[in-house]
């Protein structure tokens, strides 16, 4: 498990949809200077095409979604470990493990953590993180 803080307090996690991975990587691309201050969790795919394109990210990749890394997440946020969830959602195609994907969501609003689940959200929390001196 990652550790419980890093040089900013709190993870960030990170989530796609098989067809919002390339948004996903394209983000945090162009956010990789915010992204730095923290440790991030990812799922599996996600999290090893992130590393692909920023290798310097502090990210620790979990399970990939469907074999219970929105579970892996979902337990971080529980836990008061999780800051913020960007979680690009594809809204236009069925999920087989919806039910893990609604579960997580559901974890992101019970515990009141930022969640940004398309790029126009993401932009808006990128934002409030740039702006705070960490």
């Amino acid at each position: 498990m990652p550790p419980a803080s890093g040089p900013a307090a709190g993870l960030l996690g990170l989530v796609a949809h098989d067809s919002k991975k390339h948004d996903m990587v394209a983000w945090a691309t162009e956010h990789r200077h915010v992204l730095s201050r923290f440790d991030i969790v990812a799922t599996g795919t996600t999290g090893g095409r992130i590393l692909d394109a920023c290798p310097e990210l502090r990210l620790t990749k979990l399970k990939s979604g469907p074999l219970g890394g929105d579970q892996q997440i979902g337990a971080l946020i529980a836990e008061g470990r999780v800051r913020a969830l960007v979680f690009l959602v594809d809204p236009l195609t069925a999920q087989p493990h919806d039910v893990d994907v609604k579960a997580l969501m559901r974890v992101a609003l019970v515990y009141d953590i930022p969640l940004a689940l398309n790029i126009a959200s993401a932009e808006m929390l990128i934002a409030s993180l740039e702006g705070e001196r960490g």
